[in-house]
């Protein structure tokens, strides 16, 4: 019997495919998602067609149920997929729309090797995490190529290169590149350069030792991509060079930048490219010009938009709504100031901090489940709706809007089942499909679905079509027993599912800007695309900016 077990698609062939891989050193966080989807629209620019995957060292089958002060936001993809928050990047960066095929877990790893023991595939093997687990994770690595036809398959370890839950990745790639041959893969470190504030200089030491981790595990670096306050100086890239066995033009600096837009033109102009291509062995092709890469827009309008919700202290919960916000500002050169409210413990607005939302332009509420922060968002979207602010309510803030219009017009226990599942007024209710759910992953309402536009709405105005893809991430939907009450009070359902029974967008028609989805527009913007509820949100906002008083 064999000790090789290297399971191979159908019509895969070894050398097919080139891969670049990209691995942390000394901390997490440093940015590797941003550098893999840079590099990978740099490659693109170079007419080469290019596919990421994330892969995630945890036991989770997918992001669905984490919290996201534990990970960040919770993406979903077409498919619905719930993934990881890089993947989003991954999709704006390089303009894909990607699918379960694009990230990866252990936990998916480890089902699928069970599921095949059971099943009798390994031939009364013992099942082991060399050659099995690994074997499994170039499996998935070598279908995304065979499926996506990529030139180069962009891969993405999550975590740092000491965390035990990475080894069996870090394993499988190693013997990833002993199996495609030479110039077949191409590994990155990224690492982070210290400066403490007391030395005012910068240190190599912690990379050093991170970079040595790697060697010790059977990979050598082909470029090191350090991350640093300010730009790497040479003095460190030398000494990172001769304790790594990196030649020193092969180490470059990816320091802080106003804006994640600009890595991908810095990388261009440092030619991080032309190396990654020299090590794969592909030919160097020019760089075709990127206009939201190239050119970001002065700040020439600004206006003050307030997000409300239980996870402002954590900025990464939000990462589509910036990004959205940004796309924004390359098309239309509007700058949003954001002002970060908690609602966890806001039940009304006392005079100070009124005076406070009397300095917003616009107000989103974003997505969130359970009861901690939700009647802050009410009082917030009270004071939106009756103050004129243009609001934009996503996922739990649509119901929010919902519950708080309801209350508005003498209903003045409505609620959600989710908070109180005997209260009177039940205008927000579980989908019918979820009332026997009892597991918590990926039994939600996921993924995108054709939403129907209302003649002569907002919504329809603002999308030019008659109807338009959403992705969506929800358990609950408005009660249709209360549909009729709240749009003869003045409450407009501009968008609905296909079969006309799921509210799916909202808006007050004599608002300056009152609207709310079901959905999570935020996850479709793009650059060059921005979402129009966000264009039109962000335009309502300026549109107040310079009309009210100062």
């Amino acid at each position: 019997m064999s000790e090789f077990y290297t399971p191979m698609p159908d019509g895969y062939s070894i050398g097919q495919t080139k891969y670049v891989a990209v691995l942390g050193t000394v901390m997490s966080g440093l940015g590797k998602g941003i550098f893999s989807s840079s590099l990978g629209r740099v490659l693109k620019d170079c007419a080469y067609t290019v596919a990421p995957i994330k892969l995630e060292g945890y036991l989770n089958e997918d992001a669905g149920t984490l919290n996201p002060y534990r990970h960040g936001e919770v993406f979903v993809l077409d498919d619905g997929t719930e993934c990881d928050m890089d993947l989003g990047t991954y999709e704006r960066m390089l303009d894909m729309d990607l699918s379960k095929k694009n990230f990866t877990t252990s936990g998916q790893i480890l089902r699928s090797v069970f599921d095949k023991e059971r099943k009798g595939e390994y031939l009364g093997r013992d099942v082991q995490i060399i050659p099995h687990v690994t074997g499994e994770i170039k499996l998935r690595l070598r279908e995304l190529a065979l499926e996506s036809k990529a030139d180069v398959v962009l891969i993405e370890v999550g975590g740092t290169v000491g965390d035990l839950e990475n080894s069996h990745y870090i394993e499988a790639l190693r013997e990833l590149a002993y199996e495609e041959g030479p110039n077949s893969v191409c590994f990155v470190a990224l690492t982070f350069i210290m400066e403490p504030p007391a030395l005012r200089e910068q240190k190599s030491k912690a990379a050093q030792l991170g970079i040595n981790a790697l060697v010790s595990k059977g990979i050598q670096p082909d470029l090191i991509v350090c991350r640093a306050d300010r730009e790497v100086t040479q003095s460190i890239k030398e000494k990172i060079a001769v304790y790594s066995s990196v030649p020193v033009d092969n180490v470059f600096s990816m320091h802080d930048v106003p804006d994640i837009y600009q890595i991908p033109v810095m990388l261009a102009e440092a030619r991080v490219h032309r190396t990654v291509l020299d090590k794969l062995g592909l030919p160097a092709m020019v760089v075709l010009d990127s206009p939201p890469f190239r050119k970001l827009f002065s700040e020439q309008k600004t206006d003050n938009i307030g997000i409300v919700g239980k996870y402002a202290s954590l900025r990464d919960s939000y990462a589509s709504i910036i990004q959205a916000l940004k796309h924004v500002e390359f098309a239309t050169g509007i700058v949003s100031n954001l002002v970060w409210i908690d609602t966890s413990d806001l039940i009304s607005i006392p005079d100070d901090i009124a005076k406070s939302f009397q300095h917003l332009d616009g107000i989103i509420i974003p997505g969130g489940f359970g009861p901690r922060g939700m009647e802050g968002k009410i009082v917030c979207i009270k004071y939106a709706r009756e103050n004129n602010i243009p609001c934009l309510g996503l996922c739990y803030g649509f119901q929010a809007m919902v519950i708080e219009f309801a209350r508005s017009i003498n209903i003045i226990s409505a609620n959600t089942t989710e908070i109180s599942e005997t209260c009177p007024h039940p205008v927000i209710d579980l989908l019918p499909e979820q009332k026997e759910v009892s597991c918590k992953g990926a039994t939600m309402r996921l993924g995108s679905y054709t939403v129907q536009l209302k003649d002569g709405s907002k919504a329809k105005e603002l999308h030019e079509a008659t109807e338009t893809v959403l992705r969506f991430r929800h358990r609950y939907e408005v009660n249709p027993n209360y549909v009729e009450i709240l749009e003869k009070a003045g409450l407009r359902f501009s968008g609905r599912n296909i079969d006309g029974s799921v509210m799916q967008i909202l808006e007050l028609p004599d608002h300056p800007f009152f609207m709310g989805t079901q959905a999570h527009p935020e996850f479709r913007s793009r650059p060059l695309k921005p979402d129009p509820f966000f264009m039109e949100f962000v335009k309502a906002s300026l549109a107040r900016t310079r009309t009210k008083p100062i």
